[in-house]
C-alpha cells in the first residue's frame, strides 16, 4: 500500500519519510474502522441498552464538550512530552483500551448503564481529541505543499471506501446477529472489533517518523486573545459560523436515529441504508466541490450548501417511509459533502503553518461546545416541545431548520475567501453548475480533494 508522492526515494530521509506516510495510510484504514463503528452505531447501541431521548442528548454532549476541551490542551501536551508521537501513540493506546468495556454493558450487572456508557465514550473522546491536532501538524510536514493534495486526495479514496464497507458490513451484521442469537451480543463483537481494529492503529503510529518542533513567537496566543479578534479577523468570524451552524444542527442531530429506530420502528437494515445514502453521496460529491471550489473559492461554497443544509430537518416532518428518507439523506450527503470539504480547506488557506495546530484545537474548542450545547438543548427540547404529527422530535426538527436559517442569515455574510483569483459567482449560479445544468468548468478527473477530517456533529442532517 504504497502512496502516490515520492514512490521513488533517493535519501534515508526520503525512505523514512516514504515508510510513514504508508503507515499513515494503514493507520487510516484501521482507525476509520473504529471511527465508522463509533460513530454510526453509538446511539443506537445506547437505545438498546434503554437510553432516553434526554440521555441520547448526554451521550453525544458530554464527549463532545470533554471532547473538545482536550483540544485546547493539546499544544500543552506535546510540548510537555516533547513529541508529537508520543501524544499520538499513547493518545491512541487509551482509546483501544477503553472500547473493550463498551461492547460488555448489556452483560454486566452494574446501575446506571448509560452514565457507565457516556463515561467510556467520554474518555475514547477525550483521547481522539488530544490527538487531533498533533497528527494534522506531523503528517502535513512530510510532504511539501504541492505533493500534499495528491497524498491525502488518494489516502481519502481509500479511507471513504474503507468507511462504506464498514458501515455496510456492521449494518448487515447486526441485522442478522439480532435474529439468529441476539442484538446484545452482536454489539460486543462489533464494539470489540473496534478496539482490535484501534490497536492495529497504534501498531503503524509508531512506526511514523517523529519530526521536531517548530515554536514561533507569534504561534503562542490564548483562545481569549483568539476570540477577542472577531471584529478584525476574518477567519474568528467564519469560526463563529460554522459553530452557529453546528449548535443549530445539534438540537436534532442526535435524534434522527432516535427517530428511526423508535418512532419509525427502522430495523438495523433500514437504518443502515439510510445512513449509507449520505455516506455515498457525499463521496461522490466530494470531487465536483473540489473543482468548483478551486475556480469559486471555499468560501462560496460553505454559503451556497449552508442554504440547503438549512432545510434538510424540515424534509423528515413530511416523510416516513424508507424511500422517500432515502432521496432526502442523499441529497443531504452531497450538500454536507461541500460544506464540511470546503469548512476545511477554508482553514488550511486562512491560517499559516506554524499556527494551524493552535488554531485547530481552538476552532474544535469551539465546535465541540456548540455540539455540547446543541446536543443538550435538543434532548430538554424533545420531551417539552408540544407534538407535530404525533411527535415532538418533529416539532425539534423545525426549530433546528428555523435555527440554522437564523445563523446562516446572520453570520454567512461576516466572512470572506481568503484566496485571491477566483471567480465571482451567485449562489444559484453555483448550484447550477454543480448538478450540470449549467456547467462553468470542466470535468477534471485529476483534481484530487482532501476529505475533512474534522467533524462538526455526531450526524449531519
Amino acid at each position: 500500500m504504497t502512496p502516490p508522492a515520492d514512490r521513488r526515494a533517493h535519501t534515508p530521509e526520503e525512505q523514512k519519510t516514504q515508510q510513514s506516510l504508508s503507515a499513515c495510510t494503514k493507520d487510516g484504514v484501521a482507525s476509520q474502522v473504529m471511527g465508522s463503528i463509533i460513530d454510526n452505531y453509538v446511539i443506537p447501541f445506547g437505545l438498546l441498552l434503554g437510553a432516553t431521548n434526554q440521555q441520547v442528548g448526554w451521550l453525544v454532549a458530554i464527549p463532545n464538550l470533554l471532547g473538545a476541551f482536550t483540544q485546547a490542551w493539546a499544544v500543552t501536551a506535546v510540548n510537555h512530552l516533547g513529541s508529537r508521537l508520543r501524544v499520538l501513540t499513547r493518545g491512541v493506546l487509551v482509546q483501544a483500551i477503553f472500547l473493550v468495556p463498551i461492547g460488555c454493558l448489556p452483560f454486566l450487572a452494574i446501575p446506571h448503564k448509560i452514565a457507565a456508557l457516556i463515561a467510556a465514550v467520554s474518555v475514547y473522546k477525550m483521547m481522539g481529541g488530544i490527538t487531533g491536532p498533533p497528527w494534522g501538524s506531523l503528517v502535513s510536514e512530510y510532504l511539501p505543499a504541492h505533493r500534499r493534495g495528491d497524498y491525502f486526495g488518494w489516502r481519502s479514496r481509500i479511507l471513504g471506501v474503507t468507511s462504506l464497507v464498514t458501515l455496510v458490513f456492521w449494518g448487515a451484521f447486526l441485522y442478522a446477529w439480532k435474529k439468529w442469537v441476539s442484538a446484545e451480543s452482536g454489539f460486543l463483537i462489533m464494539f470489540l472489533a473496534g478496539a482490535a481494529a484501534r490497536f492495529v492503529s497504534f501498531y503503524f503510529i509508531s512506526r511514523m517518523l517523529d519530526l521536531p518542533i517548530h515554536k514561533t513567537q507569534e504561534s503562542e496566543f490564548t483562545l481569549w486573545m483568539f476570540l477577542r479578534r472577531f471584529r478584525e479577523s476574518n477567519f474568528v468570524k467564519f469560526v463563529f459560523y460554522v459553530a452557529g451552524i453546528t449548535f443549530m444542527t445539534n438540537l436534532a442531530g442526535p435524534y434522527f436515529s432516535v427517530h428511526m429506530l423508535r418512532n419509525l420502528n427502522f430495523d438495523y437494515l433500514s437504518f443502515m441504508a439510510i445512513t449509507l445514502a449520505s455516506t455515498i453521496t457525499s463521496l461522490i460529491a466530494f470531487p465536483v466541490w473540489g473543482r468548483h471550489a478551486d475556480e469559486v473559492g471555499n468560501a462560496r461554497i460553505l454559503k451556497t450548501t449552508g442554504i440547503f443544509i438549512c432545510i434538510l430537518p424540515a424534509l423528515w416532518v413530511f416523510f416516513r417511509q424508507l424511500v422517500p428518507l432515502l432521496f432526502v439523506e442523499s441529497f443531504s450527503g452531497v450538500m454536507w459533502g461541500g460544506f464540511n470539504l470546503c469548512a476545511v480547506n477554508y482553514i488550511y488557506d486562512a491560517v499559516s503553518p506554524n499556527k494551524r495546530m493552535r488554531c485547530l484545537g481552538y476552532f474544535n474548542l469551539i465546535n465541540g461546545l456548540a455540539i455540547f450545547a446543541g446536543a443538550s438543548i435538543g434532548g430538554w427540547l424533545s420531551v417539552w416541545l408540544p407534538p407535530v404529527f404525533g411527535f415532538s422530535i418533529l416539532t425539534l426538527f423545525l426549530v433546528s431548520t428555523a435555527g440554522r436559517l437564523f445563523v446562516h442569515l446572520l453570520l454567512s455574510g461576516t466572512f470572506q475567501e481568503v484566496r485571491a483569483g477566483v471567480k465571482h459567482i451567485s449562489s444559484r449560479q453555483l448550484f447550477f453548475s454543480v448538478v450540470g445544468i449549467h456547467p462553468m468548468i470542466g470535468n477534471n478527473s485529476d483534481t484530487t480533494v482532501i476529505i475533512p477530517d474534522v467533524r462538526f456533529s455526531t450526524k449531519n442532517r
